[in-house]
């Protein structure tokens, strides 16, 4: 088994293990979905869908209605979402999502840890035409027909259907991504996970200690505050 494929196991395991960095970044997806469409998650698909998602990470319902209140309020803190580029040792592509209330702290922070781990910040365009962006939703296998919903969701806009484990994700076009939604909330079938997500186009594969140095820089980017997701295009395959 490749490094790689152990990484992509250690990566989910750590992502929840992380409990406050997750809550810190569903706090700050909250935030922006109520700066962008208000309060309440009635009309506002955007904040019921970082509900969701606070949901399924375990979130207490007081840290949600506590967010929402915050984000809702004259002394709100006012976050931008800013995605940063650049190369990885050995060529990997990468594209950092943020969500940050000082640019200049977080691109400083971002420069850093590229420089630090033998790669190189870029400009804007530089490497996003390697990722094409998508709606991805998680659903749990079990309970569900997938043979006949795979052929109703394609209605709206369904362009993939995988199994990982014991859940199945679902691909959509990022035009597609509250028709899908939407058609999952009619259907009563409640994701374990959803939102936009940058998907590589092309891979790259790299040896054991090769990945072990781009797993670094991951990991760093990971740790820090203001960023909410990384995204590249090393091969994660067995």
């Amino acid at each position: 088994m490749g490094r790689a494929f152990e990484f992509r196991k250690e990566r989910k395991f750590k992502r929840w293990a992380g409990m406050a960095k997750t809550f810190t970044r569903i706090g700050r997806e909250i935030a922006l979905a109520v700066k962008s469409g208000g309060s309440n998650p009635e009309y506002n698909s955007r904040l019921r869908l970082a509900i969701q998602n606070a949901k399924a990470a375990n979130m207490p319902k007081s840290n949600v209605e506590s967010a929402i209140k915050k984000a809702s309020g004259k002394e709100a803190e006012n976050f931008q979402e800013v995605v940063y580029e650049g190369k990885g040792p050995h060529g990997i592509a990468v594209l950092v999502e943020t969500a940050t209330d000082n640019p200049t702290r977080t691109v400083a922070n971002v420069r850093m840890y590229f420089d630090r781990c033998g790669g190189a910040l870029g400009t804007s365009g530089s490497v996003a035409f390697l990722f094409d962006r998508k709606g991805v939703f998680k659903v749990k296998a079990e309970g569900h027909d997938w043979d006949s919903l795979e052929l109703e969701l394609i209605d709206a806009g369904l362009e993939e259907l995988k199994r990982e484990d014991d859940e199945m994700v679902l691909y959509a076009s990022f035009t597609d991504f509250g028709t899908m939604q939407k058609a999952l909330e009619d259907r009563n079938i409640e994701a374990t996970s959803a939102g936009l997500e940058y998907i590589p186009n092309t891979t790259k594969k790299l040896d054991d200690s090769e990945v072990e140095q781009m797993v670094k820089l991951i990991d760093r980017l990971e740790e820090d505050d203001d960023v909410l997701n990384v995204y590249h295009t090393m091969d994660m395959s067995e």
